[in-house]
């Protein structure tokens, strides 16, 4: 099955990719990463009165984190192909490279060792090239793929896990 998709391009809605869409359409994700937006910014309010202890690399981490999440609603419902979707895709994926970056200067965890989080910021700075090669090609099949990938690995799932298991934003929100 294909849909039009924009500038005259086919996208593929079948198979895997066509499940993938089903079960966690575009307007899932964006609801997802607003609400985890939500929980990042309570645990910050609720965690003020730590925030001169803690290491300053993590914040521009939060900073570049929170940035992320809070375009990917707007990328994933906006019209796409236009200027302003380039222009703030490239902010999108500077913010995820960025974090993902800042990541590997952050190992308090896992007595100051590279933890299995890392995994996902290198998976992060893999894809982040190919996102913006696949849109400069008007692939529109693969850079989706590739976006809903890292909203759904990097930012939903990996932002689950800063929550549980003792972690900062968790320890505040929870606290």
């Amino acid at each position: 099955m294909a849909t039009a998709g924009t500038a005259g391009t086919t996208t593929r809605t079948g198979g895997i990719g066509g499940l993938f869409d089903r079960l966690l359409p575009d307007r899932l994700l964006a609801l997802l990463s607003a609400i985890l937006l939500g929980f990042v910014i309570a645990a910050l309010l609720r965690g003020m009165a730590d925030w001169p202890r803690l290491p300053l690399v993590i914040w521009p981490h939060l900073a570049t984190i929170m940035l992320a999440l809070a375009l990917t609603p707007v990328m994933l419902l906006r019209r796409k192909g236009d200027r302003r979707h380039r222009v703030l895709g490239y902010v999108w994926v500077a913010a995820m490279a960025g974090t993902a970056l800042i990541s590997f200067a952050i190992r308090f965890s896992n007595n100051g060792n590279f933890s299995v989080i890392h995994i996902i910021s290198l998976w992060t700075l893999l894809n982040v090239p190919l996102i913006i090669i696949r849109a400069r090609q008007h692939n529109v099949v693969k850079h989706r793929r590739a976006v809903r990938g890292l909203v759904v690995g990097a930012l939903l799932v990996a932002g689950f896990f800063t929550f549980p298991f003792g972690r900062l934003l968790g320890h505040w929100l929870f606290a």
